[in-house]
């Protein structure tokens, strides 16, 4: 079971419970792969309130790479998810929300086994106030 306040998710892919988490490595790998210099440009990437479908592989591979799961980026590109896009972008944010500081999921008192996405307006409410670029 994930623990989120270790920074860690469980999200529904591919009809499985995966456990996701942006460790040091796997930001080190995120600031990599977007050419992000520190930690904060790639806060500042995330708060931009655009996000393309390569960018959600990038994150989820590095999550579930950090914890543990040896998949290809590839692999995570022929994954599915419950709602489509709109499900791989929920995963994405709640990880990014949990990794920069705020361990209670959005959904707080539902059902934790529902697959169902929640909704989101942009990248800006899925990050801490404090780390949101002004």
């Amino acid at each position: 079971m994930a623990n989120r306040l270790r920074g860690e998710i469980s999200a529904m892919l591919d009809g499985r419970r995966w456990t996701l988490v942006l460790t040091l490595g796997a930001l080190a790998e995120l600031e990599s792969a977007f050419a992000c210099e520190d930690l904060n440009a790639l806060v500042d990437r995330f708060g931009s309130g655009r996000l393309s479908a390569r960018d959600m592989i990038k994150v989820l591979g590095a999550g579930l790479r950090g914890a543990g799961n040896a998949v290809t980026d590839q692999q995570v590109a022929d994954m599915t998810a419950p709602a489509g896009v709109a499900g791989f972008a929920a995963i994405v944010a709640d990880l990014i929300r949990v990794t920069f500081g705020d361990p209670e999921p959005e959904d707080a008192g539902e059902d934790p086994n529902s697959q169902a996405p929640r909704e989101s307006a942009g990248w800006d409410e899925t990050l801490p106030k404090s780390l949101v670029p002004a």
